[in-house]
Formats: structure tokens, C-alpha cells, sequence
């Protein structure tokens, strides 16, 4: 089968890879869509951890094409989602329900082969049924959907809050959904490039702001009055995460959503955070989340269509994370046979 795999960072080749056999509780399943994000940018680049080489690919779906003998009883045939990570079940952290923290986690598209695929060998306890009618693209979003959840869950938003979010780009973008559906009284949105600024005007923001030409602060305080009740940085660099604390009002939370480099730093008061008693919180993957994010996107509460999302044949990995990279862009995936 033909396949995308990081051979070391810095390195991702196209190439043809056999299929190995099914092991116990395995399925096989042919792809219909895998996405491409921030994520799978930093593992090429080096900088987000990997285990190679790797099939790359987390965010994907497909059709069971032989469900093995798996105790779950999957139909051949079954339209489902991956669930890319897949905890041991027995650590301290598992046994806490904190499966996202299992110490022996590995992750389809990341330690073990993944979804830019023609297909795709997955244990049973990872896929989820996808209710009918749902599109390649909205199959495809279900796993970035259900992260976007847990990071709602880890903001604590409340009906009536002020929330900004930094970063447009396809998670941004989802936040902006999820932040409006529960109920925040305004949403401010600071993004750079103006296609991704118009997407997040047409998706309801109350205000969108160029970082670069306006003063978000000022906004934020002609808003409030006091700073935000909640900033969620979805951009994932340091200037993003300082300006996320500086906007918090006192009292207020700061969520760490964007991936920022592994080692990158920046200065923090402890005092300040004493002071104003801020939360400051991070969110890490998907713990048990993939139901609601099914239910969301059927129910059309996040909606994917206006993210223009196109589609590559695997051949075309390099060209859609390119454009990703440049920001051209919003969101891409890989599409075998397209």
C-alpha cells in the first residue's frame, strides 16, 4: 500500500509499505480521510516528539474492510473514527481515569503507523462508530473536534463570559464554535491573515482583530472593562502565550491549547499570577471525548464547511503541509485515490 512515513525528522517519504498481518483485537480499515494539523507540521520538523519510523496521521476515518476477531464485533463494512491514542489501561494514571497521562501512551500517526494510508490496522478499542450521512470532512474533524471539547472543559466557560481566543487557524476556529455555542457573551478573535479573520467574522465572532494593526488589549478592555474572563491560545508560540496572560482579567483563566515548541519559554511573575489569581491551565488530547465531538459535528454545532478544507492524494503530502505551513491554507487532508 502506498504511504506517508517520517523515516527521521526532517525526512517524510512517500513510498509503498506491505500490510502485516492482524494481531489479536485488531481490525483493518480502509481510509477515507485523514487530516493534517499543527501536530504533524512540528513531528517533520522535529520539534514535537515521535517515535520513527512512522506512517504519519492521527486525525483520520475509514470503513472496516476486515474486523478480524475482534471481541467489539465491528462489522466489515462499519463507517468509523480513530482514536489515535491508546493507554496501557494498567498505570497509576489509567486506573485514575486519567488515561491522557498514561505513562505508556502511544499514538497512532506518532508511535505506531497511522492514517496517511490507504489503510489502516487499528485495535477495535480505538474506532467509534460514525453516524450515517456525516461527510469525509466532518469524519476527518471528529478527532481535532473532540481535543477542541477537552479544552473547553479545562477553559470552564460560563454563560455570560468574555472570551478572547488568539489564533484563527482550524482549532481557533472550532474554539470560536464550541465558545459561542456555550454560551460566552462576546468572543474576540486575534488572528493575522485576513482570509482566516473574514472565516472567523462569518462564523460569529463579536470582534476580529489584526494583531499587528490594531490594539487587542484596548478591545479587550473596551469589552470588559476589566480583561477577559477566559484566553485560550490557539496560535501555540511565546508571544501568544504572554499576551494570553497579559489579557486575562484578575481572577481570570489562561488556557494553553496552541502546541509551543518543545523548550520554548517565556518569563512569568509569580507574583502577577498571585496577585490577580490567574488559572493557568493546559489541555492535553482527548480523554474520552470522541462521543460529544460526534454529536457536535451531527449536530451541527461545529461546522467544517466554511474551514475550506482540501483534499490531497498522498503523493501530495508535501504540497498540503506546505501550505499549511505559510498559513495559505486552513485546513487540509489527505485523500488516497484523489
Amino acid at each position: 500500500m502506498k504511504v506517508a512515513e517520517l523515516e527521521k525528522p526532517g525526512s517524510l517519504r512517500v513510498k509503498s509499505k506491505p500490510l502485516r498481518a492482524l494481531g489479536a483485537d485488531e481490525v483493518l480499515i480502509k481510509i477515507e480521510s485523514c487530516g493534517l494539523c499543527g501536530t504533524d507540521l512540528h513531528i517533520v520538523e522535529g520539534t514535537s516528539r515521535s517515535t520513527p519510523p512512522v506512517v504519519l496521521g492521527h486525525e483520520y476515518a475509514g470503513f472496516v474492510t476486515d474486523p478480524g476477531k475482534n471481541p467489539k464485533g465491528i462489522p466489515e463494512g462499519t463507517h468509523v473514527a480513530v482514536d489515535p491514542n491508546i493507554p496501557c489501561g494498567r498505570c497509576s494514571y489509567c486506573r485514575r481515569g486519567l488515561v491522557h497521562f498514561c505513562t505508556r501512551l502511544r499514538a497512532l500517526g506518532v508511535d505506531i503507523d497511522g492514517g496517511m494510508a490507504e489503510y489502516s490496522i487499528v485495535p477495535a478499542s480505538q474506532l467509534y462508530a460514525i453516524p450515517h450521512g456525516m461527510t469525509a470532512e466532518e469524519s476527518m474533524f471528529i478527532e481535532p473536534v473532540s481535543c477542541a471539547v477537552h479544552g473547553m472543559d479545562r477553559a470552564g466557560i460560563r454563560a455570560g463570559d468574555i472570551v478572547v481566543i488568539l489564533g484563527g487557524g482550524t482549532i481557533g476556529l472550532v474554539m470560536l464554535q464550541l465558545v459561542r455555542h456555550g454560551g460566552a457573551a462576546a468572543v474576540i478573535l486575534s488572528e493575522p491573515l485576513s482570509h482566516k479573520r473574514k472565516v472567523a467574522a462569518d462564523l460569529g465572532a463579536s470582534l476580529v482583530i489584526d494583531p499587528a494593526g490594531d490594539t487587542l488589549r484596548q478591545a479587550v478592555m473596551d469589552t470588559s472593562g476589566i480583561g477577559a474572563d477566559v484566553v485560550i491560545d490557539c496560535a501555540g508560540t511565546a508571544s501568544t502565550a504572554r499576551t494570553a496572560i497579559d489579557l486575562a482579567r484578575r481572577g481570570g483563566t489562561v488556557l494553553f491549547f496552541g502546541v509551543c515548541p518543545i523548550g520554548e519559554t517565556i518569563p512569568l511573575e509569580p507574583n502577577a499570577v498571585y496577585f490577580r489569581e490567574l488559572t493557568i491551565v493546559g489541555s492535553y488530547v482527548n480523554p474520552y471525548t470522541f462521543p460529544r465531538a460526534i454529536a457536535l459535528l451531527r449536530g451541527g454545532v461545529v461546522r467544517v464547511a466554511p474551514l475550506d478544507v482540501r483534499a490531497y492524494p498522498i503523493e501530495g503530502v508535501h504540497d498540503a503541509l506546505a501550505s499549511l505551513r505559510d498559513g495559505r491554507a486552513l485546513k487540509n487532508m489527505i485523500v488516497p485515490g484523489s
